[in-house]
């Protein structure tokens, strides 16, 4: 046999074995284990891949146990079942299109890197819900619009509800720590752990790892910047409508909360169930159910373990996690989230009454910044700025003090089936544009046109978000640079197109700064929704409150 004829040989046998297995499977060795995913168009996607152990029966309200290493091939082309949740709202715009299946063994993540992905940059996307409800599966977060982007995607469940956040003394004296709580904040620090130890074997990089999230997940950012356990193992943080409100305390009554172990003994005592035995035998479709009936609702724990200290705190001592960040919020996060409001005031001069009578000596700033002439949209922006709009600055104001790069975003961008419903630019609206998924949305979300320009500000967002974890700085193609927060307190607005400009709405954080002050001095009460005319009356001017 000639030489030449051997190679050609070699040539056709390496054409022919291209041929036959270029549709495989793509089959990853992780340390955790093999896995078999699906491949899409230039996309290998794993699903349902348990990054810890079942959190049933003895393991319910415990911190999670990292998943033991399988044998064998997994099949990681189905998604794992959701956590569970009470079903959603009736003509939601959030509801999926079918009814989740869920599970408490729900402690999976998903995966999607690029066919030739090596050392990218990891994005880790925390889904939202208020803690309650919500899936890493749910269609408009999947991957991979931004897996073509060049990063790993990675979404994750959590625990939720009462089976996440529930604190109760017998649960803390079970504890090494002597703590209880905030099972779900552990369970992401462990998907993160997962990540660190896993990820190389996907292409990505266990050193560039951005963590994600919006409503409650940007929460979660939140809270995963402030909890020590959590600390290198990111490196960047998005936080989209992030809500930095107060936060109850493991053992005492704090701004207007009660201790979060009496609110676990009070759930045990309405839905007569006594020892935790009981509660664990407990159906937890059934306990999640009756939990928000007899109206749990989650929230961290500031334990001094996981969670240290109040938020606010924690920032403003400079003790979170010393990382880039790209926060904002979108201008009507409310429109879509009415049930926040209270009703409306008979008329004008009812609603200056009742914001003189609650904000004293900052009642003429309340009513410049939200004034009577449109009670709707004055109620609206309260509500907006006090939750979502003070926080998003607050966050990159915070970073910004640690030396590290920070991009302040307003959504304020509209379109026909939004506007035309009374929902522009509403809570969540962002996501699909960020995240690639215009065509992923649940089904009475108000349809977003297949136009030239939306698909122009898709691209520009997925471009920014997707540049930001690869480097930690914003950059987007045919589209303006992204000036960092600084002294310009500069941002990015995104209305049909991007636009940056500086100092967004002035005087907005300074009035909710001052206020929140106010109320973490006076110490008996909260700061969330309890602005404008449901405002309790706020205290005198306390020290070092503006």
């Amino acid at each position: 046999m000639s030489r030449s004829f051997f190679r050609m040989l070699v040539v056709a046998a390496a054409l022919f074995a291209t041929q036959a297995f270029a549709g495989d499977p793509p089959v990853v060795n992780a340390p955790a284990g093999t896995l078999r995913g699906e491949a899409l168009e230039g996309v290998n996607a794993f699903r349902g891949v348990p990054y810890a152990q079942p959190p049933v029966r003895e393991l319910r309200w415990r911190p999670p146990v990292p998943a033991k290493r399988w044998d064998g091939v997994r099949d990681a082309t189905r998604f794992g079942p959701a956590c569970h949740q009470p079903p959603p709202r009736p003509g939601s715009i959030y509801a999926p299109d079918e009814a989740l299946a869920t599970s408490e063994d729900c402690l999976s993540l998903n995966v999607w890197a690029p066919a030739d992905a090596e050392r990218a940059p990891v994005f880790v996307w925390i889904h939202g819900g208020s803690l309650v409800a919500g899936s890493g599966s749910e269609p408009m977060y999947r991957g991979e619009a931004l897996a073509r982007q060049g990063v790993v995607m990675v979404t994750v469940n959590y625990r939720l509800g009462v089976l996440g956040w529930l604190a109760h003394p017998q649960l803390s004296a079970e504890s090494a720590d002597g703590v209880s709580g905030n099972y779900g904040l552990l369970d992401q620090i462990e998907a993160l752990r997962w990540i660190r130890n896993n990820i190389a074997a996907f292409g990505g990089d266990p050193d560039n790892v951005t963590i994600a999230g919006e409503s409650a997940g940007a929460l979660s950012v939140m809270y995963l910047l402030a909890a020590p356990p959590a600390r290198g193992l990111f490196h960047r943080a998005i936080a989209q409508s992030a809500y930095m409100i107060s936060t109850p305390h493991l053992r005492e009554a704090a701004h207007g909360a009660p201790a979060a172990e009496t609110t676990g003994l009070e759930l045990a005592r309405k839905l007569e169930i006594r020892g935790l035995p009981r509660l664990r035998a407990m159906d937890p479709q059934a306990l999640t159910v009756q939990a928000a009936m007899a109206g749990y609702f989650p929230l961290g724990v500031v334990d001094g373990e996981v969670l240290p200290a109040q938020l606010v705190e924690v920032f403003d001592r400079g003790q979170q996690a010393a990382v880039p960040i790209l926060a904002g919020f979108n201008e009507g996060e409310i429109r879509s989230l009415r049930f926040l409001l209270p009703p409306a005031p008979a008329d004008a001069a009812a609603y200056e009454a009742t914001i003189r009578a609650a904000y004293g000596e900052l009642a003429d700033a309340m009513l410049r910044r939200y004034p009577p002439a449109n009670l709707d949209e004055a109620m609206l922006a309260t509500t907006r700025d006090a939750l979502y709009g003070w926080t998003a600055e607050r966050l990159v104001r915070s970073q910004t003090a640690l030396g590290q790069p920070s991009y302040l975003y307003y959504f304020d961008h509209g379109y026909p089936a939004a506007d035309e419903a009374g929902l522009h630019a509403f809570h969540a609206g962002e996501i699909p544009y960020a995240l690639g998924t215009v065509d992923s949305t649940p089904p009475d979300w108000p349809k977003i046109p297949d136009t030239d320009a939306e698909r122009r500000l898709a691209a520009a967002m997925q471009g920014y978000w997707t540049s930001f974890a690869r480097s930690g700085t914003p950059v987007a193609r045919a589209a303006p640079p992204w000036p960092a927060y600084g002294q310009a307190r500069a941002y990015m607005a995104f209305d049909g197109a991007p636009q940056p400009g500086e100092h967004l709405m002035p005087g907005m954080f300074e009035l909710v700064e001052a206020v929140v002050c106010r109320r973490r001095a006076h110490g008996g009460l909260p700061w969330h929704w309890n602005v404008g005319i449901i405002s309790p009356p706020l205290p005198d001017g306390a020290a070092g409150c503006p």
